[in-house]
């Protein structure tokens, strides 16, 4: 099978973009009504219309004594993950806190002669909802991505939401990296039911002032919904993985990354940017002997039939222009040079450079965030980070002498705008 080889041109890049862009939540228009219905079902009713929902969709019987995650089943869990991946955890974690430390914001003030203080004010935001999804896969390292950015910008109160299975357990790494992270507010519950609970409070679960973690489709659609009574970090995509490489790229290490993003699932895209056919080739080979191995052949078949391809660029100025235009979650340069190639990136959620910066060390390990933009929005979004829990309010004091020098304009553009209340409350401060 491998991976399809097309050769890049106007209109087969015109067909790749919007065949990827079908995966975008915006096109799963069938599922609103649905979502809007959970909502308004959360919204109205609280803590029964989510246990209502948990045993009609994770087949658990919940009631307000099992709902919230226990001291008893945290231990539990901690003991079946076991100290080893315990201290892994750990080291992922102190790894992406250092990293994050240096994103960390001060409040700032300007002053004038004439008594003028100008200023931003930077505070966090009070309380947090991190969702956690279950289903296929879960990601304790999600739980870390999303919490220790909190942590550092110094969210008081973070609140967690998360599936539970039929026999109303929680995962155990989920729970383990949760521990890690102090958080003791763990609610089971899953799906939009979780948003809507976060976004507007039950009897059990108050009100957050945002929300931030991945999710399936019915959690995208009500984090869209929600988005205005709270924030969020954005509504994600399936995964998305871009190796851009030319012909001193080892088709094995290129294989192998490609594959490592199709195992999320059937949506999930990969995508080789080269101007060799043979590297093409080769990768596509690779391809072959690693899926007759893996333990997830399957969704990376599907994953590869859907949105899988090897783009054979004429040049590397139409190589880079098809990066740019896909803006990719994950950008891998493996070429000759990348900090040259670097220079040439306009758009990526995160950029990897080299044979031995691959994609799965940015998911696990070397601090960056990896909760980043999809579907082409790295051209406008950011990768999750401490600005998006803390909130910055402007400050102004002015001095009589200060307002003096500029009052009539301040009246003058008032007047200008028919706002006559606007230019009096500065006029009379000067009769």
């Amino acid at each position: 099978m491998g991976i399809r080889i097309i050769e890049l041109n106007e209109a087969s890049k015109k067909n790749l973009l919007a065949d990827l862009l079908k995966r975008s939540p915006s096109n799963y228009t069938e599922y609103e009504g649905t979502v809007r219905e959970i909502i308004a079902n959360v919204r109205q009713r609280g803590d029964a219309s989510i246990f209502e929902y948990a045993e009609k969709f994770d087949h658990a019987k919940l009631d307000k004594d099992s709902f919230k995650v226990s001291e008893s089943e945290i231990e539990a869990a901690l003991k079946e993950v076991g100290d080893e991946l315990l201290g892994v955890m750990k080291k992922s974690m102190d790894n992406i806190r250092e990293f994050h430390e240096c994103q960390k914001r001060q409040s700032f003030f300007t002053t004038r002669a004439d008594g003028a203080i100008l200023g931003q004010r930077i505070t966090p935001i009070s309380r947090v909802g991190v969702y956690v999804p279950g289903g296929k896969a879960v990601y304790p390292s999600s739980v870390l991505m999303n919490v220790v950015p909190a942590l550092v910008a110094g969210v008081e109160e973070i609140i967690m939401t998360t599936p539970c299975g039929p026999d109303g357990k929680v995962n155990s790494n989920v729970l383990a990296a949760a521990h890690l992270l102090g958080i003791k507010n763990i609610y089971k519950t899953g799906g939009a039911q979780a948003i809507a609970a976060l976004a507007f409070g039950t009897e059990s679960i108050p009100k957050v002032d945002k929300i931030v973690g991945p999710g399936n489709i019915f959690v995208a659609l009500a984090k869209r919904e929600v988005y205005g009574h709270v924030s969020i970090d954005s509504i994600a995509g399936p995964s998305e993985i871009m190796v851009l490489a030319d012909e001193t790229a080892n088709p094995r290490f290129v294989a192998a990354d490609l594959l490592s993003q199709a195992e999320h699932d059937e949506l999930a895209s990969a995508i080789l940017v080269t101007t060799s056919k043979e590297l093409a080739e080769k990768v596509s080979e690779e391809i072959d002997g690693f899926l007759k191995v893996l333990s997830r052949s399957e969704i990376i078949s599907k994953s590869l039939e859907n949105y899988g391809y090897a783009l054979i660029a004429k040049n590397m100025d139409d190589a880079y222009d098809v990066v740019n235009e896909i803006a990719s979650e994950h950008l891998e340069l493996v070429t000759a040079n990348p900090w040259e190639t670097m220079t040439k990136i306009k758009n990526a959620g995160a950029i990897f450079l080299g044979s031995y910066s691959s994609e799965p060390l940015g998911d696990y390990f070397a601090g960056p965030n990896h909760v980043l933009p999809t579907n082409g929005t790295a051209k406008f979004f950011s990768p999750l980070s401490v600005d998006d829990f803390i909130k910055k309010s402007s400050v102004i004091s002015f001095s009589e002498e200060a307002l003096a020098k500029v009052h009539k304009d301040i009246e003058a553009f008032a007047k200008a705008e028919q706002l006559t209340a606007h230019a009096n409350s500065i006029a009379v401060r000067f009769e």
